[in-house]
């Protein structure tokens, strides 16, 4: 066979095979696969190639071309790593409530800027509004797109050209290099440190206001810890002293704890907005997609004055969410507001789940692992809430430990649909079932023994 022989687009598309693929994929995408398939042939031709029915050839290979062609490329994914924020992977999961009100409000016009009472425009930022002050105690609060965004917002319409005072041990960098100077710098604010990285007094603060100072922000160190000869002001104390010299105080909190979980160790230590709000704090910004467990955006909530001097800025528009967001918000702190967020918000059920319960999905799940093959045991291990948030937190957990083959067992599993992102810890695949939902457990055990090339 040539390359002159091989069919041209138009006679492939007559084969019934390929016609009836065309109905369900689509005209272009159809020729899109036929042109690719017919290259590749002519270049297996010219290569010398021997090929017995051409035409059939490329019919035969035309579906999965289609296929990978028309993939959608943001897909779910089952997280077994045991991380429970994985940034890689999205952050929070939403509640089924919040999912299932974002899918109504995306789905239909809404009343996202218009006051139905009074019949003409309204504030889109106003929907969660309420819900935000209930469950965090502040007198108002707006959403952006994420907390990077609420920060730049804050300081731009607080402290653009006048100094904002930080100490030098929370200048902190976080993924995909957002720093906090480089924030400042964008915002228009300047940078006044102060103090050493270990230590810094409430003494340090107050020698640094000058009629030039706008505010205090203080940042909360969300991915590292700093131990040992330490030393940093409470916010109570920051907040005293701005009233002292009246000047706005901002915390940077970031994680967006709303105090679910005060039994749980790993959290001992996470600042809670709610105290935070009880300071008397200007403002208190914190993420919607960690530890509140919502879908992403940043939250600002504090005093009327401060939220309203964000509100009338420039760059509120630019940071806006859209229906969706403020739909997935409202359901998500609905949820607070019921206190059931515990139990009926991933990230929360995730942290607080039982040591006993994770042990007894491993053992079942290790079970049937072994019964189809595999060498599989269950043995301790430790998954930590990841995202920025509690770091260096441990909580105890029972890992599904695989040694049969790890390297390619865990390659073909994330190319598996749905694909699963799990560990290789000491030459063994582990699966860490603290962050795969209870209802995924059997389908997990299938992709597993499929992807062994296994029979369950």
């Amino acid at each position: 066979m040539t390359p002159r022989q091989i069919p041209s687009i138009e006679q492939l598309r007559q084969r019934p095979e390929l016609a009836a693929l065309e109905t369900a994929y689509g005209r272009e995408p159809m020729l899109r696969a036929e042109r690719a398939e017919a290259d590749a042939m002519r270049r297996r031709l010219t290569a010398g190639e021997a090929v017995a029915d051409v035409g059939e050839a490329i019919a035969a290979a035309v579906p999965a071309r289609l296929r990978a062609d028309t993939a959608w490329s943001l897909r779910p994914v089952i997280n077994a790593t045991g991380v429970i924020i994985h940034t890689n992977m999205g952050r929070a999961p939403l509640a089924a409530a919040a999912a299932t009100r974002a899918a109504l409000i995306g789905g239909s016009y809404s009343n996202l800027e218009y006051d139905l009472g009074a019949g003409r425009r309204g504030m889109r930022d106003a929907h969660a509004e309420t819900l935000l002050t209930r469950v965090t105690g502040a007198a108002a609060a707006t959403v952006v797109n994420n907390n990077a965004a609420a920060t730049l917002l804050v300081l731009a319409a607080l402290a653009a050209g006048r100094e904002v005072v930080i100490a030098r041990g929370e200048l902190i960098e976080i993924g995909g290099g957002f720093r906090i100077p480089d924030v400042m710098a964008q915002s228009g604010a300047r940078l006044r440190e102060v103090g050493t990285t270990n230590r810094t007094r409430l003494a340090d603060y107050a020698a640094a206001i000058s009629d030039r100072t706008a505010l205090i922000l203080r940042v909360h160190p969300s991915n590292f810890r700093v131990e040992g000869f330490v030393e940093r002001p409470s916010l109570d104390a920051l907040v005293a002293l701005g009233r002292r010299f009246s000047i706005a105080v901002v915390e940077d909190q970031g994680s967006g704890y709303l105090g679910f979980a005060a039994d749980v160790p790993a959290l001992r230590d996470e600042p809670d907005v709610r105290a935070s709000v009880a300071t008397g704090a200007d403002a208190v910004l914190f993420s919607g997609d960690k530890l509140l467990g919502g879908p992403q955006c940043g939250i600002i909530a504090g005093s009327e004055a401060t939220v309203s001097l964000v509100r009338r800025h420039p760059l509120m528009r630019a940071f806006r969410v859209d229906k969706m967001i403020s739909a997935a918000l409202e359901a998500t702190l609905a949820e607070f507001d019921a206190e059931r967020s515990r139990t009926s918000i991933p990230v929360a059920a995730m942290i607080a789940m039982p040591l006993a319960v994770i042990g007894q999905r491993a053992d079942a799940l290790a079970a049937r692992l072994a019964d189809a093959g595999l060498d599989a045991t269950v043995v301790d291990g430790a998954s930590t809430i990841g995202g920025g948030s509690a770091p260096g937190s441990v909580l105890p957990t029972r890992l599904v430990a695989i040694a049969s083959d790890p390297i390619r067992l865990e390659a073909a599993l994330r190319s598996g649909d749905p694909a699963v992102v799990a560990r290789i810890e000491h030459d063994r695949l582990v699966l860490d079932l603290r962050t795969v939902p209870t209802d995924q457990d059997e389908q997990l055990g299938t992709l597993v023994v499929g992807a062994f090339g296994l029979r369950s």
